[in-house]
């Protein structure tokens, strides 16, 4: 899941917004860039890339993801946390836009497509994924968690005993059938909206699912679902690429670079620490079979 990139307080947010103004203007030829509503830092053109369309970075991602990717369409996204991260990157690289092209997550994941330069959808790194696609080193850390409709009571102790949602091909749905091994049966669905639709109706009793991507359904439908707490995983989220990508070491130089002068961890507060409303680390930890 996710390298320690953690989340800062939101004052940070105002830093990253003054002191990337300038920045949009470094380097050749930046009128043309265009980055929706992201403020991008950094040296413009400082890294070479090929990117499969010239001139273009072409990011693949499943949408919606709120924080994440703000906007429900390719086109209609210009902010959040991975868009302006991919924005960045594509400063950096010289590139003057991001595509974004939207799919199902088991197909981001699957490795059978080529045609894109790197995918940011809030993507485990397993081993398995790692067989068939390559990963840049992990940019944040990741944890678990446990949604359910507020006023029922379902503990860590009960959790095995409900019906679990879980989004399809996910970490969540084997750490579900792997580790929970709950009793009754799992159900995957193929976006989380439905998912967290399916538990306010009463289809499903739980959701298993990132942590970061549950919270911010806490605050679109506040007094009807809260969080139960969160699993440890020692997981971290990385970049994926094709297999055998020539760009992964140019990439994952970019990224680097992201994480050690701090600019992920200012998009952390600007878009992840407002679609929160909360600190993740701040919510309670379960146990599985009295371990993590």
């Amino acid at each position: 899941m996710r390298a320690a990139a953690a989340i800062v307080s939101l004052a940070a947010a105002a830093a990253l917004v003054v002191t990337t103004a300038a920045c949009d203007q470094e380097g050749p030829d930046t009128s043309k860039a265009r980055y929706g509503d992201c403020a991008v830092s950094g040296q413009y053109g400082e890294f070479d890339l090929s990117p499969v369309t010239a001139g273009v970075l072409t990011v693949r991602t499943t949408l919606p993801a709120p924080g994440w990717w703000n906007g429900d369409t390719p086109e209609t996204v210009r902010s959040g946390y991975e868009y302006c991260m991919a924005a960045n990157i594509a400063y950096r690289s010289g590139l003057d836009r991001v595509k974004v092209e939207n799919a199902p997550f088991p197909e981001v994941v699957s490795g059978r497509s080529k045609d894109f330069d790197l995918a940011l959808a809030q993507i485990t790194i397993t081993p398995e994924r790692s067989r068939v696609a390559d990963f840049s080193p992990p940019y944040l850390s990741s944890t678990l968690g446990v949604l359910i409709r507020d006023g029922e009571n379902i503990n860590e102790d009960t959790i095995r005993d409900v019906r679990i949602g879980v989004a399809e091909g996910t970490t969540g749905e084997e750490f579900v059938e792997n580790r929970l091994r709950p009793t009754e049966p799992v159900t995957p669905f193929a976006n989380d909206p439905a998912m967290v639709e399916a538990l306010e109706d009463g289809r499903i009793d739980a959701v298993v699912h990132d942590t970061t991507i549950l919270l911010p359904y806490l605050q679109k439908r506040e007094g009807s679902v809260r969080l139960l707490g969160q699993y440890r995983t020692d997981q971290g989220y990385g970049a994926l690429y094709p297999k055998g990508s020539p760009e992964k070491g140019e990439l994952d130089r970019i990224i680097r670079q992201l994480i050690d002068d701090g600019t992920l961890a200012k998009l952390s507060a600007v878009y992840l620490g407002a679609a929160f409303g909360q600190d993740p680390a701040r919510i309670p930890y379960l146990t599985v079979d009295g371990g993590t």
